[in-house]
């Protein structure tokens, strides 16, 4: 829509008073049509009915019938099974190395706490056996103990 602005009386300055003023019609140029003339012109035939009658017109050429779809020589079924053996037989290669791979892991583990074993009994032994020997300590000696009703007296 469009709108005229309305001059305001002197004491309603401040205000803008807006009215809606119908727009006109639009009406189109009118379209001058143009024959199209055909890129060749189409031969007249004319055939004679059986009785006597002659009917003229254009020889119209007779629809041709679309191809039918070709077919593919494999189903996709069976594209789609050999395509999935295919995968499969990728997959399956890749979980044989990974088991290896965990046989592997699990024998290098396995080793390692055999070492820390042999490793950490020989560190163990090392000192029961170096603590039987005399060292310089303090030696207490005692001389008389009197045991009176399970209680010591020294």
């Amino acid at each position: 829509m469009h709108y005229e602005p309305v001059v305001p009386a002197p004491d309603e300055r401040a205000v803008d008073i807006h009215r809606t003023a119908p727009l006109p019609p639009i009406v189109p140029a009118p379209v001058p049509l143009v024959p199209a003339q055909p890129a060749t012109i189409p031969t007249v035939a004319s055939v004679v009915l059986p009785d006597g009658r002659v009917v003229t017109g254009y020889a119209v050429a007779p629809a041709k019938p679309e191809p039918p779809a070709a077919t593919p020589a494999v189903s996709r079924t069976a594209v789609n099974l050999a395509l999935g053996g295919v995968g499969f037989a990728a997959v399956c290669g890749g979980l044989l190395l990974l088991t290896s791979f965990i046989a592997a892991l699990a024998a290098l583990i396995q080793q390692l706490i055999i070492l820390a074993a042999v490793v950490f009994g020989g560190w163990v032994a090392a000192q029961v056996f170096s603590a039987s020997r005399p060292s310089a300590g303090t030696t207490v000696t005692i001389r008389k103990a009197i045991f009176k009703r399970n209680h010591f007296h020294g």
